[in-house]
């Protein structure tokens, strides 16, 4: 059973280190004579919702049709789209760079906050202060160009490893989640990554794992400095946050890069919030979706909304439950609304 929590960073201290439905939609499920859209999702209240909307919004002539220009879908990342637990992927890349640069830095076996990460210590690791991250990001994430910082990224990928699963952090995407990216796609929608994360850690995986490009991926981002070196104008990292996109971030990074409200908007914890308010405030048909992490068999269960294990790692709260209900945003149930989770046969 995978129930074993780490609580190892928050969200809040990564990002600054780093520097059911809006309406309930009825509609019928799809009919024998046509393909299923989405395979990997059970028949339920989440699933008729979303096929709901998109055939509403792409109806022409219907009353709540919408132009394709308009049709906008936004996806925050870590727990909505791939795991996120015990630790962040690009934590994770923080603590393996560490130990990657360490042979140059013998003090560091000797100095906090890299000593206790040499040593595997993940019980210190959990306690790091927001001070103690943003010395981690000054020698992971910062010091170099963006284009090195991207290398840096793609050759980490296919040697990551979930210390959990056992497996790169790009299998372990949400095969449902990928369903309803196509799903969208195929009917007019311009999907985007809307994530806490950063948003040049995001954008070289972006396509291959998503079909999103790298133009469609607000995250959060660290100040980069207009540089010449050998002639050629690079953009330099430096340690400092130039914008978070977490919180009420996401509302405002969502109509300052893509200057539109979305339709139609999938979250998991506190940190969507705003997200799914900013959405489903929009006028005409609208759909906000939060993903619940209840399957300890398959993935993991936490909250703790719902009695469930609590976390400091996208935390969904009872507050959270309660306002989804209020405005009837969709809950999916990752035990009962998903009959398989990643990629690959059926377990």
């Amino acid at each position: 059973m995978l129930h074993s929590i780490g609580t190892w960073i928050t969200r809040r201290a990564l990002v600054a280190a780093m520097v059911a439905a809006s309406c309930v939609l009825a509609g019928p499920p799809p009919s024998a004579a046509q393909p299923d859209p989405l395979p990997s999702w059970n028949e339920g209240p989440a699933k008729t919702a979303i096929i709901a909307l998109v055939t509403q919004t792409t109806e022409k002539g219907g009353p709540r049709f919408v132009e394709p220009a308009q049709r906008i879908a936004v996806f925050d990342q870590d727990g909505t789209t791939w795991v996120e637990h015990p630790v962040y992927s690009q934590a994770l890349f923080a603590l393996d760079r560490v130990a990657a640069l360490a042979p140059r830095h013998p003090k560091w076996k000797r100095t906090e906050p890299f000593k206790s990460i040499l040593a595997g210590d993940f019980a210190a690791i959990a306690r790091f202060s927001e001070k103690e991250w943003l010395e981690i990001v000054a020698v992971t994430h910062a010091g170099m160009s963006t284009a090195d910082f991207e290398k840096l990224v793609r050759e980490w990928l296919p040697n990551s490893k979930n210390p959990v699963l056992k497996r790169p952090v790009t299998e372990l995407v949400y095969q449902p989640m990928l369903e309803v990216m196509a799903y969208l796609r195929a009917n007019g929608f311009k999907t985007y990554i809307v994530t806490g994360g950063g948003q040049e850690f995001v954008r070289p995986y972006s396509d291959a794992v998503y079909g999103i490009p790298a133009e469609q991926v607000v995250g959060s981002s660290i100040v980069t400095k207009y540089e010449y070196r050998d002639g050629k104008p690079i953009l330099m990292r430096q340690p400092k946050l130039f914008f978070n996109d977490d919180f009420d971030g996401k509302a405002i990074g969502i109509n300052t890069f893509i200057g539109k409200r979305p339709l139609i908007a999938f979250g998991n914890s506190d940190g969507d919030r705003q997200m799914l308010e900013w959405t489903t405030a929009g006028e005409g048909a609208r759909l906000g979706l939060l993903v619940l992490h209840d399957d300890p068999e398959r993935e993991f269960a936490y909250g703790p909304a719902n009695g469930l294990p609590d976390t400091k790692v996208g935390t969904f709260s009872p507050s959270l439950m309660d306002e989804a209900k209020a405005r009837g945003w969709s809950v999916i149930s990752m035990k009962n609304d998903w009959s398989r989770i990643f990629p690959g046969p059926k377990p």
